[in-house]
């Protein structure tokens, strides 16, 4: 499929019905998340032709959003992307986003035709008024990336009344990958929190960060069964993005990239009861990379708007403007419209590569 004739904006539309219609499968056995995920699907159908209409006016509104919601974690990840660009840390957040500030963004997400926000962090349970705010936001699916240490009787009860609320645990493998790379006790907590989620009938996934030392670990049928066997329902597979030189030798080759997408074409036919997502490798079939609007993009924890997570460079906030116009910024727009996002590159992250360029744009 050459780049010319390939739509950007159908591709992801096409990716986020796919999402929905295996979740629906996926949840039949199960009255209350069937009902919720009928539902999401019929409000997903309508947010894709609100997005439709903008883009036939010309501005392009991705179906994703990522959400940072806080720069605080209590963990400290080998190799973090996040700790490394300093957008987590340990010291008390300052000039955060509030409560409010989020469910306005989530209400703006809403009306745009946005269907789905992934919230992020630092770590996002750690913001439990910003959960509630998305609780409350039926059309839109909240996947949340966790570290899966504060999950509570709480937290599991807001999951089942909230169904829109989906935790994606991080997890590295086994017990011996999960804990080398989260801490020590970690990959046990994850177990009783399955435990708990598939006792409860509760929909959850997992994401799964791919480094050269757990490539074969997290592609194992072992590895696979065993999530399933627990009830998760997708699991998120993220290439290891360096970054530092001292952490380039986690990066995958070219090779194992081609494995990985082989392996998970293969994981798609075999358990077509769980969603398999690569990132960025889905994106090697949608003529680049999909960041800075084209796809999705991402709004960090004080309100700057960036081209993704692993690109924190900014020069709207959406403090101080709309939803609708971060979308628009010039950033956004000088990389949708020139090359850096469709340029041949190594390793998972363009936009991580050519940092130095995105930053000349910005000055």
């Amino acid at each position: 499929m050459s780049n010319e004739n390939f739509d950007i904006q159908s591709y992801m539309t096409k990716g986020v019905e796919r999402v929905v219609k295996d979740a629906v499968r996926a949840t039949l056995k199960n009255p209350a998340e069937s009902i919720f995920m009928a539902k999401f699907a019929m409000a997903s159908k309508k947010a894709s032709s609100i997005r439709l209409k903008h883009k036939n006016e010309g501005m392009n509104v991705p179906p994703f959003l990522i959400a940072s919601i806080t720069s605080s974690c209590n963990l400290h990840c080998a190799g973090c992307y996040s700790r490394q660009n300093e957008a987590t840390k340990d010291c008390a957040p300052v000039n955060q986003l509030t409560d409010d500030e989020w469910s306005q963004i989530f209400t703006e997400a809403d009306e745009l035709g946005i269907s789905f926000i992934l919230l992020a962090g630092g770590e996002p349970l750690l913001r439990k008024g910003v959960i509630k705010a998305a609780g409350g936001k039926s059309n839109i699916l909240f996947p949340i990336f966790t570290n899966g240490v504060f999950i509570s009787e709480e937290y599991f009860d807001m999951f089942d009344k909230h169904r829109n609320l989906v935790p994606i645990m991080s997890i590295e493998g086994h017990k011996e990958s999960t804990d080398k790379r989260r801490g020590e006790g970690i990959y046990d907590k994850l177990i009783s929190n399955m435990e708990i989620f598939k006792k409860k009938d509760l929909i959850f996934g997992n994401s799964v960060t791919v480094t050269t030392e757990n490539f074969e670990d997290v592609l194992s049928d072992d590895f696979i069964q065993m999530l399933g066997g627990y009830g998760s329902k997708a699991v998120i597979f993220v290439e290891y993005v360096p970054v530092s030189d001292e952490s380039k030798d986690l990066a995958l080759s070219e090779a194992q990239e081609e494995i990985l997408r082989v392996r998970i074409a293969e994981l798609r036919e075999k358990y077509q009861e769980m969603v398999f997502i690569s990132f960025p490798g889905d994106e090697k079939s949608s003529g680049g990379c999909v960041a800075a609007g084209r796809g999705f993009f991402h709004i960090n924890s004080q309100g700057g708007a960036e081209p993704c997570p692993f690109s924190p460079f900014s020069d709207i906030n959406v403090k101080e403007t709309s939803l609708k116009q971060a979308i628009s910024s010039k950033l956004f727009k000088a990389l949708q419209d020139g090359d850096i996002l469709k340029d041949d590159h190594v390793g998972g992250c363009v936009l991580f590569e050519k940092r130095d360029q995105v930053q000349a744009i910005l000055q």
